[in-house]
């Protein structure tokens, strides 16, 4: 009676936000009844919907995760100082100093490929020297990419539009802008994790597979200039691509996060490195946790391309060879849960499955575009 008595007494969510968590929602709602006074007469009710549910989104996750409450704004006031230096002419992102060098979108995002890089090799330093501190300036370097990045991704959306009204569009489009994309939600997913379990080790193992996306995103910026705005192909050219898209890169990021983690299960279960990482017990929760929230993701991703495929040719399912390895990526994490949730599996097995599901992803996101031909093929390398 006590226990449930004292759960009556706990205090509500509400009553547990403070002064600044108000201030924090005030100032996004207001921003975005603001972008609706300037813009809403170009927006169809699905935009409309799509900027308030953004916003709302947002506060809620600055409420449920309190250092979103300081990247948001920043990075705002950050990429709102950076479209201010243009005035209008996109030729000053290559003479107007603070562009040039910070915020014009391929600055921004050469600066968070750089800062990833520097925090990958940072994260090993500590886990090699056993050092917290160095573990914690990794850390705050992992969250200055994560705001380059984010900065490059805005600004870059007001350049589109300085090309041309009918090119303007959410910088989602192609190869280039979502391994952007991937990178921002991977270091966001980890650094998530990091506070929640209070151990910092673990970016040794999560930050290079975003190093490698940004090895990827160099080479597809210098060999095939793909950093170069272009006008959506037609099938692009729709609401459903701003919500499809974020939600299917949820799920790869969280999906990579698990198989890294999954690398250091292995290890640790080897007794490789058992000292200087978490036990097993955390590690495994970790991978668990990752692959629900990236399940949860790209279940809904997956939902809103059928329904995006309806309205675009006709029909909800065509057996494309994209939708088919998302089917099959789908059916792989799917099984996942069930084995560890229903059966109990645990242990090295899941670890291997995760590490493997990771190839079985890359290939649905990367592979298809490569080796195979469809009706996405507008994403090809």
């Amino acid at each position: 009676m006590e226990a449930i008595q004292g759960g009556y007494r706990r205090p509500s969510f509400f009553r547990g936000l403070n002064w600044f968590d108000w201030a924090y929602a005030a100032v996004l709602a207001a921003g975005s009844l603001y972008a609706y006074k300037l813009y809403g007469g170009y927006m169809d009710g699905y935009e409309k919907g799509i900027l308030f549910l953004t916003a709302g989104s947002f506060i809620g996750l600055g409420w449920f995760w309190k250092p979103m409450r300081s990247l948001l704004p920043l990075v705002a006031a950050l990429s709102l100082f950076g479209i201010s230096q243009y005035h209008g002419e996109l030729a000053r992102a290559g003479q107007a100093f603070w562009l040039k060098y910070l915020f014009s979108s391929q600055s921004a995002i050469m600066w968070m490929s750089a800062l990833f890089v520097m925090a990958t090799a940072g994260y090993w330093l500590g886990l090699a020297s056993r050092s917290d501190f160095v573990c914690r300036v990794s850390a705050g370097i992992t969250w200055s990419a994560a705001a380059m990045g984010l900065i490059g991704l805005l600004v870059r959306w007001y350049e589109s539009y300085l090309i041309g009204a009918d090119v303007g569009h959410i910088p989602l489009s192609n190869l280039y802008e979502v391994f952007i994309l991937f990178s921002i939600i991977t270091a966001l997913l980890y650094l998530y994790y990091e506070q929640y379990y209070r151990n910092r080790q673990l970016g040794a193992f999560v930050l290079p597979v975003i190093s490698a996306a940004v090895a990827f995103l160099l080479w597809y910026t210098f060999d095939r200039e793909a950093h170069h705005i272009q006008p959506l192909v037609p099938a692009l050219q729709s609401y459903w691509m701003k919500i499809h898209v974020p939600a299917n890169f949820v799920g790869y990021g969280a999906f990579s996060l698990a198989a890294m983690i999954g690398v250091a299960h292995l290890l640790v279960s080897k007794g490789i490195l058992a000292s200087r990482l978490p036990a097993l017990e955390v590690l495994d929760d970790v991978m668990y946790k990752a692959i629900a929230i990236g399940f949860a993701f790209f279940t809904i991703a997956t939902i809103l391309g059928a329904m995006w495929a309806a309205e675009a040719w006709g029909g909800y399912w065509s057996w494309d060879p994209k939708e088919t390895w998302a089917l099959i990526v789908w059916l792989n994490y799917a099984a996942w849960l069930h084995m560890r949730l229903v059966k109990g599996l645990r242990g090295p097995i899941l670890a291997w499955w995760a590490v493997v599901g990771l190839l079985v992803t890359v290939f649905a996101f990367l592979g298809v575009n490569m080796f195979l031909s469809g009706l996405h093929s507008y994403g090809t390398l």
